[in-house]
Parts: structure tokens; sequence; C-alpha cells
């Protein structure tokens, strides 16, 4: 086994007032400091991750001991399914403010032959209405206000989601599975420094009474990095999960459980019932896929994610279709870091993109897409329309708007959802010795997710945290012109994502490539966009690439990672109108990619992730 311990952390988390200074330095007005994106998750210490090669399988997880697990699991004959439930099951002990039995996921399969597109995304309750979020005024609410608590509660489907991949491609015992989980559950585990930092940090958590119990000391003080924290109530919930299988979750005890601490919030109480756990559906869909042609390798690529409600594969298609459609692109690293001449041309196809985006993608069961196929916006002729509104030598775009892949006169149905705050995830990908690979990003929505912790009142500590997903719905149900928003929220319905698990895949042999993905909230379609060019375009290893300062480009601003690009670059994108801001920007990608040595893995110095294999 090759092991790194390059991950430990440093002697001291950074102090969160050097984030927020970082957070309003920027080249932009007041207003437009304002209006920045708050970030998933708070960064803490950046540590350096070496690279990593394995000869027949790895995996890649967003801390140690998860990894740990995934690589028990595939030492024991396990497949790629059987490791990702193993280290699912352990982030949501010791991440819990990232993912956990109580939030959803997306899951994309290879089995050597076929991919395949698990949806486990939360569902709204049936009695969900399109005005939730909105007050009595028919103001859309504040977002925290909106978070904490039972509103935003969506029916959890990771767990059911897993069962069902489990059942198809599993080759261990369900149980077995939940074991490390379990182990760490009950004997304890350090509480790292990424943890300790976003617990110091909030101010909602403690509201809870049995999250106020477990994450705090009796003076109310948050449990510092390197306590020992057991979680014997979700070793116990789990130990159920692994003997009953996922109906232990979504029938009997736990859903009511689950609708009481909900539905009985003493502020923010929300409409899920029981029967809405009973009735929730994992959804096997067709991958959406596109061909991305590298004329300097003479090589063309074939990249498979998640099709909607996900709208990150869509939006990286988009982005690097229309970066292809623009022809000669100035060069697009230099000394390490991206260009100011190729951070323009990203920036303005990410615009068109988020536009798109912003107008037609939702739960597909609910609209349409455009030309009734969601190919229609990733057609090279329509992505070469797009191009054109690039002035690759001149400013700005003043506005990027949507456009119409149909090419038709008819009036588009649905109003474009205004932006709103979308949080974070955690993602892992695996490859194992069979030729399956998975990859997969879970979620609980913000960190801490709807701040509500379910434990059964059997006097056990501890418990599992519920999501906060409806919040990724718009909160204004209709545009000024009376249009519906394609994202509103409706009964049932899924909220849309930005969640991008990928697969890439050599078009000419079939083979599996690439297994990567990042958590991040809305930018995590820049960070695996990233991950993309620099492994597939820049010739860089997953590491490499990771390792690459972040950008993302948003429709009215342009973020630059703190300290990762020259004042000169700053400069040259103010010069042509980017309105330029550089924050911490917390990605936690995790990649493997296949070379002529069997798997190269990179983890992401951002987060506590690693990589691991034989």
């Amino acid at each position: 086994m090759a092991l790194h311990t390059d991950w430990l952390p440093s002697r001291a988390a950074a102090p969160i007032l050097v984030w927020l200074a970082a957070l309003v330095t920027s080249v932009g007005s007041a207003s437009a400091q304002n209006s920045l994106p708050v970030q998933p998750e708070l960064p803490s210490t950046r540590v350096q991750k070496a690279a990593f090669q394995s000869s027949t399988f790895a995996v890649a997880a967003a801390n140690p001991l998860a990894t740990q697990a995934g690589y028990e699991i595939l030492r024991a004959g396990g497949s790629a399914v059987d490791a990702a439930i193993a280290v699912q099951m352990v982030l949501g002990v010791v991440e819990p403010q990232s993912s956990g039995i109580g939030g959803g996921g997306f899951l994309l399969h290879f089995d050597g032959k076929k991919t395949q597109a698990f949806d486990g995304r939360e569902a709204a309750p049936s009695a969900a209405r399109p005005d939730l979020f909105l007050d009595a005024k028919g103001t859309p609410m504040p977002f925290e206000q909106a978070l904490v608590g039972g509103r935003a509660v969506g029916i959890p489907g990771l767990v059911r989601m897993l069962s069902m991949a489990h059942q198809q491609h599993g080759r261990l015992g369900w149980a077995k599975l939940f074991a490390p989980a379990i182990r760490i559950a009950t004997e304890g585990f350090p509480i790292s420094e990424r943890m300790a930092t976003l617990l110091a940090a909030d101010k909602s958590l403690r509201l809870d009474p049995v999250a106020s119990a477990y994450f705090y000391d009796r003076q109310g003080k948050p449990w510092p990095q390197g306590h020992v924290l057991t979680n014997p109530e979700l070793a116990a919930v789990l130990t159920r999960i692994a003997s009953d299988g996922s109906n232990a979750l979504m029938l009997g005890e736990l859903p009511q459980r689950m609708a009481d601490v909900v539905r009985k919030h003493p502020t923010n109480p929300g409409t899920m019932a029981p029967l809405d756990m009973s009735n929730y559906r994992v959804y096997v869909r067709e991958p959406l896929c596109f061909d991305y042609p590298v004329p300097a390798q003479q090589r063309e690529y074939r990249i498979c994610g998640m099709p909607p409600p996900s709208s990150g594969q869509l939006a990286i298609g988009q982005i690097l279709g229309t970066l292809r459609a623009l022809g000669d692109l100035p060069p697009a690293l230099q000394d390490g870091q991206p260009t100011p001449e190729w951070l323009h041309a990203y920036t303005e196809a990410a615009r068109l993109a988020l536009a798109d985006r912003q107008l037609y993608v939702g739960d597909p069961l609910s609209l349409v897409p455009p030309g009734g196929s969601w190919s229609r916006l990733l057609e090279p002729a329509y992505l070469a329309k797009r191009a054109r509104l690039i002035k690759l030598q001149g400013p700005r775009m003043p506005q990027a708007a949507a456009g119409d892949p149909t090419d038709t006169i008819k009036p588009v149905a649905y109003a474009p959802m205004p932006p709103q705050i979308e949080h974070g995830t955690s993602h892992i990908s695996v490859v194992d010795g069979y030729g399956n690979a998975v990859a997969m990003t879970s979620s609980i929505e913000a960190a801490w997710g709807a701040h509500i912790m379910v434990n059964r009142g059997l006097g056990l500590p501890g418990g599992f945290l519920l999501n906060n997903q409806l919040t990724d719905f718009s909160f204004i149900p209709n545009g000024p012109d009376g249009k519906p928003v394609a994202n509103r929220v409706e009964p049932n319905k899924r909220p849309r994502s930005s969640m991008s698990p990928t697969l890439v895949f050599d078009k000419s042999t079939g083979k599996l490539v690439l297994s990567g993905g990042s958590p991040g909230g809305a930018l995590i379609i820049h960070f695996t966009a990233k991950l993309l060019l620099g492994t597939l375009d820049w010739d860089l290893s997953p590491q490499e690439a990771i390792d690459l300062p972040n950008f993302c480009a948003l429709d009215d601003v342009l973020l630059l990672e703190s300290g990762g690009f020259p004042a000169s670059t700053v400069s040259a994108l103010t010069a042509r109108g980017h309105k330029v801001h550089q924050i911490p920007l917390t990605s936690g990608t995790q990649a493997v990619q296949r070379n002529d040595a069997g798997w190269s893995g990179g983890a992401d110095p951002r987060r506590e992730g690693v990589v691991l294999g034989d």
C-alpha cells in the first residue's frame, strides 16, 4: 500500500478574520464586493499533496480515514461501488459538515462496457409549493433564514441510490461495507483541522439541541481539532441499515423521526412526511456525453457526466465546446498560471453557458429541454454560433444572454432564474481491478446542512444531519413577465444541482481515461472544467492540474484564487471590463487517470483528501 502522510494538518487553522479580509479584497466596487458569492466551506490550511501512482486500483476521497476504508474494501476484492459505499459511510462520520445519509448524490458507474448515471438527488416533499421561500408579502426570504430549520429539507436519496448501485455492481456483502464506518463511529476519530475550522465559524448549529450536545462541550464551546469524537447513535443507525438494507432509513421509525424534527422545528418548520420517504425513487438515467477532440494530441475523448437535474455536465460541455469553437486561442499557461488572454476567453464562454443554465435547466420530469433533447445545447453548430459573440481581442461582453439552440422564433416557455447561493459537497473517485469505475459526488448542501441533527431518542449521543437541498430551487417561482422559472419549487421535484461527477474515455478504444469531480457549489463547474483542461488539453497529471490556481467565472464577476495570480493578470483582465475579485476558492477535487504504469491520482491541497491504491 502506498500511504502518504503529507495530508496531516499544520499546527493552526487559517484564522477566519484573514479569510474575511480576503473576501473583500478586490478590484471591483463596494457594491460588487457585497454581492460576492458565499463560499460553500471556509478555507483551512493548504497542504501540498505528492503525486500518486498505483498499478491496479485506486480510490480518492475527501478524508484520509474514508480513503483508507475504500482501500481496505478494494484489497478485500470489492468492486468500485463497494469501495464508494464504504468511503461514503465513513465520510458521514468524519466529515458530517459535507455529506451523509441525510443527503443525496449522483453516481456515475462504468462496468467496462456501459456507463450508468444513478440519480439519488433529494426531492421536494409532496406538500411543497412554489411559494415555499416567499414571505407573507411575496418577497424571497433571506438565504440564511431559509437554510436553517426544516423548511429546506429535501427527501434524502443517498442510501437508496447506493443500495441500487450495489444490487447491480457490488461484489462484497452490503453489511461488510458499513463495518469501517461503524467501527470509527464507535471507537472515535480525532476532529480534523477542517471540521474544527467550520465548527468554530458556525453560529446556527448550536441552536439544535441534539447537535449542540454532540458538537459542543458543556460550556458551549465547539470541540477543537484533535478532540476524539464518537457517534454511538450513528453507529446504531448504520448497524440497522447494514443489517436491514436501505429500507431501514426509508421506512418505519427513522422516517417518522426525521419528519418530526422537520415539521416541529420551532422557528422554521418544513413539510416532510414519512410517506415522502417511502415513496422516494432512484432514477438510473442515460449519462450525458459529448465528444472532445484534442488536435494537438491527435486524439478524441468522450466525456460523460450527469444529465439534469444536474447542470454541471451541460455547463462544462458548453464551456469546453465554445472554447474549441473559438479556434486558435492564446497560450493557456505561462509560468504555471493561466494567462489573462486565455482567462478572458474562458470567462466569456462560461458566462454564455451559465446564461443557458439559468433559463433551461431543472428537473427533467417537470420540463422539456430545448428542441426535445439536452444534447441540443451541446451541438457544435450551436456552440460555434455562441462563440461568435466573444471578442478574443476585445472587451468583455456587456451582458451574456441565453441562446436558442432550436433556431426558432417560438417564445421560450421559462423565465431565467435569478442568481442565487449554492453550497458544497464531497467527491469520490474509484477504479477497481475488474475494469469498473465510479465518480460520485454527494452532499447535504450547506456546511452542516439544515443544522438539524436526527436522533432516535434512545439515550445515545450523536446522530446524522439533514440536508437543506431545497434552497437549490429558485426562491422566486416566476419571472417579471409571469413565466415560470424552470427550477421553481414543486411537489416531488428535484432541485437543479451543479454536482459534476465525470468519467472520460478514449473515443477510439472505449477505455476509461479519467474519473474526477469536486465539491464547491456552483463553482464545481469551474473546478471540474479546470481538471479536464489540465489533464486533457495541457498534458498535466491529475495532481498538477488540481494544483493550478482556481478561476471561476460567474455572470457578473470573475473570481481568481487568492495568491494564485500576479497583479499583471488582474490588471489585464480589469482593462477588458472584467470585475475581478481575489478570494479563497476552496475546491476539493479528487481524480484518478490512466497512464502507462496504471493509475495516477490527485487530491486537492485545499482540503484533506488523499489517494490510495495497490
